[in-house]
């Protein structure tokens, strides 16, 4: 036994985080009276204990303010949406002007591929990673499909590495140089949601528009995970959930990003009212004037009780900073991955790369001895309290995530499965 593995050794990693103190603003599941080990921040973040009070405020307000309420809340709710500007930007490496918080996740990419897939004869494809997240998958085809074209033709996938699973550096170029000038739109994630394999963003922008495309990114896994630079990338567009890394509950509300060189763009777009200009909204005029930037192409009210946990997150994220959680996070992750590689490797092997600056808090493992040996461990997980989470047909994706993981819980998961593997 080495000292790395060994609790004492976990103990002191955890005696030296900065960033300790914020996992009691969380509140972590309990059954039987003990704290789970929750590694699942890449599927659902826990709950800060200050969304409570934020729910809690817009239900007072609404009790004694009625409509009012849009003018004299604590927060008002006519420029609530304006108000989480500054805080989203911080987090995703924009500009104010670029983003907002509207909607959920597939929605935004549709709205946002009415404006930025206008595909034609010539240029009528769109290019996705193959094994993309099937909603993703869905809306492009569906995109093609409203178009008038077969996805069978013109939905493009960039195969992964057969035997790492993975997508090399080149693979993207190769594709492009041989369909780039077919491609109208790629669409490609920040994180891969299998692997939990991390891209180049600006490098892939800057290729995909090399070769006269769009690109715009799905953020699912990467916003709240990563140091994301959406204005430097260059990106046209990028979209985003809030209820995994960003921890801001069950289905709630998704961000997107619209790139300001686009801001005063006369886009086809999909208009509703609240995307109007703010200055004559209430004119109620027949003509839509649309709002400068990403808010632009927002459609209605904004739903006050899905944000105002995105805002109790988000100010835990600014007060912790996104540098000091990647510094945590590529410690921390770098441990598990050590410890499995070190206790386990003759069981398991992770298929996320081994590179930091190719992945962030996820670890996708397989078990070398097939699929019903990855369900068994996984049962064997659950039954411990110890909560991942499976992905078809053979992933088990662990994520120590640093607002409220610990080096401990990286040393406790790696000795449960030392416990179903039998190994000493």
């Amino acid at each position: 036994m080495t000292r790395i593995f060994s609790e004492a050794h976990a103990s002191e990693l955890d005696a030296h985080d900065d960033l300790a103190g914020f996992r009691q603003e969380f509140y972590i599941p309990r059954i039987e009276g003990s704290e789970q080990l929750y590694f699942c921040g890449n599927s659902l973040g826990l709950q800060p204990k200050s969304t409570q009070a934020a729910i809690q405020q817009e239900l007072d307000d609404w009790a004694a303010l009625g409509v009012e309420g849009h003018f004299h809340a604590k927060h008002p709710w006519m420029p609530y949406h304006s108000e989480l500007r500054e805080l989203l930007a911080e987090n995703v490496g924009a500009k104010p002007i670029e983003v907002v918080a509207m909607n959920s996740l597939t929605v935004n990419l549709h709205l946002l591929m009415v404006s930025f897939y206008r595909p034609n004869a010539e240029r009528p494809a769109i290019l996705i990673e193959q094994g993309a997240f099937p909603s993703d998958r869905y809306a492009v085809e569906s995109q093609i499909r409203f178009h008038g074209f077969d996805p069978a033709e013109c939905l493009i996938e960039v195969e992964p590495d057969p035997d790492t699973g993975l997508i090399e550096a080149n693979a993207l170029e190769d594709v492009l140089k041989r369909h780039g000038h077919r491609v109208a739109l790629i669409l490609w994630p920040g994180v891969q949601y299998r692997t939990g394999q991390a891209f180049d963003l600006q490098a892939i922008t800057e290729l995909g528009h090399s070769y006269g495309c769009t690109v715009g990114f799905d953020l699912a896994h990467a916003a709240g995970n990563l140091p994301l630079q959406l204005h430097d990338s260059g990106a046209d567009f990028a979209a985003w959930c809030s209820y995994k890394y960003l921890n801001s509950g069950p289905g709630s509300i998704a961000g997107a990003f619209v790139h300001e060189r686009h801001a005063q763009a006369d886009m086809p777009r999909f208009n509703g009212w609240w995307g109007h200009r703010q200055d004559t909204r209430f004119k109620m005029g027949s003509d839509f004037k649309g709002t400068p930037g990403a808010e632009g192409w927002q459609l209605s009210n904004p739903p006050i009780f899905a944000m105002a946990p995105l805002r109790a997150s988000l100010e835990i994220f600014h007060r912790a900073g996104m540098p000091n959680l990647r510094r945590k996070s590529l410690h921390l992750t770098a441990y598990l991955d050590a410890l499995i590689e070190q206790e386990l490797g003759s069981v398991i092997r992770s298929v996320t790369p081994k590179s930091p600056e190719q992945r962030g808090c996820q670890l996708s493992l397989q078990v070398l001895a097939g699929r019903e040996q990855g369900r068994s461990l996984f049962d064997h997980l659950s039954a411990h309290h110890i909560i991942g989470d499976w992905r078809e047909p053979d992933v088990i994706r662990l994520s120590p995530t640093p607002l409220y993981n610990r080096f401990s819980d990286c040393y406790l998961v790696v000795d449960s499965i030392k416990q179903w593997a039998k190994l000493p």
